[in-house]
């Protein structure tokens, strides 16, 4: 019992949910486990103020966060208060003392109320009336509260003094407030401009009242006219901490060295780095967990799109799973003996067997899906010793390697072709070795450079020898009918060939006919068309338990039908199906094979002993004259129903044109149509206008017209 009859056994107590399900969730407990090892980060029991007993190097790259942020909130306090000079400052205050006095000479031009006293001179306005309508003017024509501001002193003195003295105020005042406003005043600063403009003032010659009115309209006009600006300054300070490069720990960074005292700055970076027993890290083990998630959710997700049937699909899931374990688990050795001194020995790892493999059981698709994953998984297990690293350069190796291997095993019909295509990717590894070494630009002895090479030309070798060696078992173990089976199978020295050309030669040679027939056919239009020249090989083979009973076979005897029934005839013919899958089962021949064997009448009418039947009984029933089937299921078995009428018609010809032969061909497919043996397989109209024309090509080269040599006298 072969390990597809085991995996038969199991799926009939489970459905195919959650015979899948359970198949991802072992490939993913196996992907993690072998992984593990490698992300697990190596931790130290060592205490703050002891000494190390061994160097230890930072296993990754990280960013110390917290002193970072000391850093740039040191940049941050470093920046200066950014201030605004408003020169604008300087004319508005000017502007607002010489409004002031230009008040205070309008008030007092109006010297009367436009009465005269009886001695004829104009009569004066009370001193109060002047000041009240002097701040109802500032009031109604000045922005500012002047009025609140300024004592009324200041305006008294201002109405009480004459038009010199005011006119010689006004200009001291205007110019000193316009010489201290010019320059930069901060509000800090505002005090000192204030005592310097009352200084000034105060060694003017003006009278005593008039002075202290001018000092107090010269402070009041003094004001900051560089002004804090808090968003300009906020932008710096983002600038200033923007400046700032992250404080890294950098990887294979020496945190403690040997002998060493541990202090607080050691130990906050073992600990920042996950280093310490007491303070594992699980980041490394959520992070495998993703890796794994994806992995596994992108097999699921492109087997659910995949189209084929549950059970081949079942099949091609268990055979990528144990390809890619085994893979795993010689990654895995491989990464084992490189941590035993042998550095980089990680490119010996037959990084094109497993794509190999699944190219010639599987198809491209899926070998390249698994040199991806393979990749991804070696930058892992060969991380160069520092766990939680990626190995950038092993990944590209396996990827380059595994997909050289894919593109180069184009001829997949003979095993010497697999170790002519291993002997190709070691000239490509070491194409790849030194694309990585040159592109590093290391320095390497001679030695080393021959370590490199060996390693990369013996895993092509290794690949080759491995896959040709793995590829017996999968064929076996799942009943997979690989190209190179199938040229097993056509080996005329094979005991059932051999059976069919000592016993049925006829039948030999019309399965031969057969064979061209459909295998042209068949690669006209995309299906396998080695599977359908093995499967004509096979295709009679019941033929044999009686042979003389098949017309190809009848040589210089009489046709023993002539004695028998139409019923007798009838069940020795339709029986070589029948027998012939029996026979073909027996010897464990593949089941596509035994299929053909089965399917290639279909449910056709037999419709000569019919015939000959209903004239000697009209009430006989057209259903027992018909092949048991199954009809046609898939394109070969199509093909081969078509292309073995076509063969048995044109051979009975004498001497065929090209227009008959057209003829029979459209005959035969139109009555296969008609009925309905092509419903239950994926053949289309226009493939069969195609397998028409390619029968019409093939018979026409076989059939075409000889020249005729006169008898020799």
């Amino acid at each position: 019992m072969n390990l597809q009859d085991y995996i038969g056994k199991i799926r009939t107590f489970l459905s195919y949910k959650v015979f899948t399900l359970i198949c991802f969730l072992l490939l993913a407990i196996v992907l993690y486990g072998v992984l593990f090892y490698n992300v697990k980060p190596q931790t130290y029991d060592v205490e703050l103020f002891s000494v190390s007993d061994k160097t230890i190097r930072s296993p990754k790259t990280i960013v110390d966060e917290e002193r970072t942020k000391e850093e740039q909130q040191k940049a941050a306090d470093a920046v200066e208060k950014v201030y605004t000079f408003k020169k604008e400052k300087q004319q508005n205050r000017v502007s607002l003392i010489d409004s002031i006095f230009e008040f205070v000479l309008d008030i007092n031009e109006e010297t009367s109320t436009g009465k005269e006293k009886t001695d004829g001179k104009p009569e004066k306005k009370p001193i109060e009336e002047k000041l009240e309508l002097l701040k109802s003017n500032l009031t109604a024509n000045v922005n500012e509260d002047v009025t609140k501001s300024i004592p009324d002193e200041v305006f008294l003195a201002l109405l009480k003094s004459n038009l010199n003295d005011l006119e010689r105020a006004r200009t001291i005042v205007v110019g000193q407030v316009e010489t201290l406003m010019s320059e930069k005043i901060r509000e800090e600063n505002v005090p000192h401009y204030k005592n310097l403009i009352s200084d000034r003032i105060g060694l003017t010659s003006l009278h005593s009242s008039l002075k202290d009115a001018s000092v107090e309209l010269g402070k009041y006009a003094i004001v900051a006219n560089e002004i804090y600006d808090p968003e300009q300054t906020e932008e710096r300070k983002k600038q200033a901490i923007q400046s700032v490069e992250p404080i890294k720990i950098l990887q294979g960074q020496v945190i403690a060295q040997e002998g060493h005292l541990i202090d607080h700055e050691t130990y906050h970076q073992l600990q920042l780095l996950g280093l310490l027993k007491s303070n594992p890290s699980v980041k490394p083990y959520i992070g495998l967990g993703i890796f794994v998630f994806l992995i596994i959710g992108s097999l699921f997700l492109y087997f659910t799109t995949f189209r084929v049937k549950e059970e081949k699909k079942q099949n091609y899931l268990i055979l990528l799973s144990f390809i890619f374990i085994i893979s795993l688990i010689l990654m895995k050795i491989v990464g084992i003996i490189s941590e035993l001194e042998l550095d980089n020995i990680g490119y010996i790892f037959p990084a094109a067997m497993a794509p190999m493999l699944i190219r010639i059981l599987l198809n491209e698709r899926f070998a390249f899906i698994l040199t991806i994953i393979l990749a991804a998984c070696g930058s892992i297990i060969f991380h160069d010793e520092i766990a939680g690293s990626i190995n950038v350069e092993i990944a590209i190796y396996i990827l380059f390697s595994g997909t050289a291997g894919i593109l180069l095993l184009t001829n997949r019909n003979r095993r010497s072709n697999i170790l002519q295509t291993g002997f190709y990717v070691s000239i490509i590894n070491v194409f790849i070795i030194f694309f990585l070494l040159f592109l590093g630009n290391g320095q390497l002895t001679k030695m080393e450079y021959v370590y490199y090479l060996t390693f990369a030309f013996v895993s092509g070798l290794l690949s080759a020898i491995l896959t040709i060696g793995l590829l017996p078992f999968f064929e076996a173990g799942f009943g997979i009918l690989s190209t190179l089976k199938l040229i097993e199978l056509s080996n005329p020295n094979h005991p059932l060939l051999k059976k069919i050309l000592m016993e049925a030669p006829g039948t030999y040679h019309h399965s031969v006919m057969v064979a061209n027939l459909a295998e042209s056919a068949c690669e006209a239009v995309g299906a396998n068309g080695l599977l359908a020249r093995v499967g004509c090989y096979y295709h009679d083979i019941g033929k044999t338990r009686r042979p003389q009973f098949f017309i190809e076979n009848q040589m210089n005897i009489e046709n023993p039908h002539n004695h028998l029934s139409p019923e007798s005839s009838r069940d020795i013919i339709i029986a070589h199906a029948k027998d012939g899958a029996e026979m073909l089962k027996k010897h464990k021949l593949p089941k596509e094979i035994v299929d053909i064997a089965e399917q290639h009448h279909g449910t056709t009418l037999l419709k000569y002993f019919y015939y000959k039947a209903k004239e000697e009984n009209e009430g006989i029933n057209e259903a027992d004259f018909r092949y048991p089937g199954p009809k046609p299921q898939t394109k070969e078995a199509a093909i081969i129903s078509i292309a073995d009428s076509v063969e048995a018609a044109v051979r009975s010809m004498s001497r065929p044109t090209l227009e008959q032969i057209k003829e029979v061909i459209q005959s035969i497919v139109q009555d296969r149509l008609q009925d309905d043996q092509l419903n239950e397989c994926d053949i289309t109209l226009k493939e069969l206008e195609v397998i028409k024309k390619t029968f019409c090509e093939t018979l026409n080269g076989i059939f075409h017209s000889r020249i005729e040599y006169p008898n020799s006298k």
